[in-house]
């Protein structure tokens, strides 16, 4: 077995992704590899700085009893990419699926520290 023939197999032998996103380039979709390449690229070029990937925000910090015990985890937000653009700082998201877990966690960015995530 050859190495292309290899790679066909283990394709087709992998359980698709809940939303059918392929990963790409250590990205997991090939929208999100796409947008990396521009931004690295913009960022190359001086439009943007401090670019940043995967980037947590805590939104709901984790609750704990008077004796400590972790009664509920942190909610958290991980961003695709965070840089600076014209002094201001963005914080995006490559989306094909608006889930409702995303649409949630969209409005407590807002609400927990006032910033817009810039769907792309």
């Amino acid at each position: 077995m050859n190495i292309n023939e290899f790679k066909a197999v283990a394709a087709a032998s992998r359980k698709p992704g809940k939303y059918h996103a392929r990963k790409s380039g250590g990205y997991d979709s090939r929208k999100e590899h796409r947008r990396a390449v521009e931004l690295k690229l913009m960022q190359r070029a001086g439009v943007i700085t401090n670019l940043r990937e995967q980037v947590k925000f805590v939104l709901i910090p984790p609750q704990r009893d008077d004796a400590g015990k972790l009664l509920e985890r942190e909610c958290s937000y991980r961003a695709d990419f965070v840089y600076d653009k014209a002094g201001a700082t963005v914080v995006e998201d490559t989306k094909g699926v608006r889930t409702p877990e995303y649409i949630l966690k969209r409005k407590l960015m807002l609400w927990r520290h006032g910033i817009r995530i810039k769907e792309t």
